[in-house]
């Protein structure tokens, strides 16, 4: 399926399932999300590849993850405080640069991954997961956990442990849940200490 969405390119990579807490101070992106709380409609979150988070527009990578904001908030230093939520993973068919700087593209929603259940021997990367998120503050702490599920465990590790961004990205464009976990642990092997 093909939708058109404003993207949002950031430093960081999201999964479907995962959720991200932003500032938002930028004009263009104050817009951006002022549409989309009043039309309902999606933001698409891309990793820039060459260019910053400000200023001029970002060449990204092509495969993002489609978002719905979640919560949003004034914040007490005036800027406004969003929380999206990745929804499904697209690849961008083209794009188009606003005079403002602001990126709206046409993308191709890609299937949904189904993970299975978490095999015995990895269950450890959900207690790993479950460490990690009770250490953190809402909306990480708060979200409803899958444990169970491979592909949720090896998204949320891989959008929260501190892995090169062009890993993630790649790990991203994978379609296999299982894959995705087996790469994932083989960093967590690689660790000192282990």
């Amino acid at each position: 399926m093909k939708v058109t969405l404003p993207l949002f390119p950031l430093n960081t990579v999201l999964f479907p399932g995962g959720v991200l807490p932003l500032r938002i101070f930028e004009p263009r992106y104050l817009d951006m999300v002022s549409q989309c709380l009043r039309t309902d409609c999606g933001i698409g979150v891309v990793l820039i590849q060459q260019g910053q988070e400000v200023g001029k527009a970002a060449e990204t990578y092509n495969v993002g993850t489609l978002c719905k904001i979640r919560y949003w908030n004034r914040r007490p230093d005036g800027m406004l405080g969003v929380t999206l939520e990745g929804e499904q993973r697209f690849s961008i068919l083209s794009r188009q640069i606003n005079k403002n700087q602001s990126i709206e593209a046409e993308v191709e929603l890609l299937p949904e991954i189904i993970g299975g259940s978490l095999p015995d021997s990895q269950q450890y990367l959900a207690r790993i997961l479950d460490n990690i998120l009770s250490q953190l503050e809402p909306p990480y702490s708060t979200m409803q956990k899958h444990l169970d599920d491979e592909d949720w465990v090896a998204s949320r590790l891989i959008e929260l442990l501190p892995l090169d961004m062009e890993v993630k990205q790649r790990l991203l464009s994978v379609d296999n849940a299982s894959q995705k976990l087996a790469e994932v642990a083989a960093v967590l092997k690689q660790q000192p200490g282990d």
